[in-house]
């Protein structure tokens, strides 16, 4: 993909990025769209906000209720729910995603996992400044804890821990479903849009998913679109991009200045689960998490 730096914000952007005379000016005198119109906050700044809900806590209780019968199961991993026994939460609800024996993805996955939400963390803080609506976007921020020696069969084995959802309903997917019956369904596609404008057309943010609260809304499990697939097994890549934009349609939350691929194909058939694709294997779906933690 061919970008250019902009002269005036200094961000490398692709051909989308900028108007056709802006572009005509050539390098190193044309200016993105953002800079055009005067969005300056469109651009990365220098202040960051806290977008990330932590467990505040060191320790949890998983009951062996929940290990033998989890209360939600994926294609290649159960969720179950536990109790912080320290820190700030103590007391309060969590939940533990660990993997089925055998599971494929599990070599990668926290690793990964961990990544694509610090990317999202990146994502939020800047849709966060722009004020869109008068509710914050929040990330779950998972940790990687490991069952002690006396947990039976499950001591030693490592697992994805992080704050209970209520209210749990899913946004979108990362084929380009969505949920915009609702308008925090619409927010969460403006939200994907702009992942892709503030990172220069690198990145999409997107299945979306998690809880509304009086002051926040809360998400889970977030999935990074990228161009070099660097964000594992629900990275559909380039192709996942051209898809998701296939089937967007910006709505009054959208900016009209957020760029957007120019002619977008659906690669993907849109579905409502979280696509996987290994880089060796064909595309598999999952099943939908969309009612996981209600």
């Amino acid at each position: 993909m061919t970008t250019r730096k902009c002269v005036s914000c200094g961000r490398d952007l692709p051909r989308s990025s900028y108007t056709a005379n802006q572009f005509a000016k050539g390098v190193g005198a044309s200016r993105c769209a953002g800079c055009v119109h005067g969005h300056s906050a469109d651009v990365p700044s220098a202040s960051e906000f806290d977008s990330g809900r932590y467990n505040i806590s060191s320790s949890a209780t998983i009951p062996n209720s929940e290990l033998n019968s989890p209360f939600a199961e994926g294609a290649f991993r159960w969720v179950a729910k536990g109790t912080y026994t320290s820190g700030s939460r103590s007391g309060q609800t969590c939940v533990a995603k660990f993997f089925k024996t055998g599971a494929v993805f599990e070599a990668d996955y926290f690793t990964l996992d961990i990544k694509a939400v610090n990317k999202a963390l990146e994502i939020v803080n800047r849709f966060n400044e722009l004020n869109i609506v008068n509710k914050s976007v929040k990330i779950n921020v998972p940790a990687v804890w490991t069952f002690d020696d006396n947990s039976g069969e499950w001591a030693g084995q490592r697992m994805l821990i992080e704050p209970f959802i209520q209210n749990y309903q899913k946004f979108n997917s990362n084929t380009g479903w969505t949920d915009e019956s609702k308008t925090w369904g619409e927010v969460m596609q403006a939200l994907s849009h702009f992942s892709y404008h503030v990172t220069g057309g690198q990145f999409v943010l997107c299945d979306l998913q998690g809880g509304v609260y009086q002051q926040e809304v809360v998400l889970s499990d977030p999935v990074i679109l990228s161009r070099n697939r660097d964000y594992g097994v629900t990275d559909l890549g380039p192709d996942g991009i051209s898809s998701f934009f296939s089937q967007h349609s910006c709505n009054n939350f959208c900016r009209s200045n957020w760029t957007r691929p120019m002619n977008p194909v659906p690669v993907f058939r849109p579905v409502a689960g979280t696509t996987m694709m290994r880089h060796t294997v064909a595309t598999r779906h999952s099943r939908p998490f969309g009612t996981y933690y209600a």
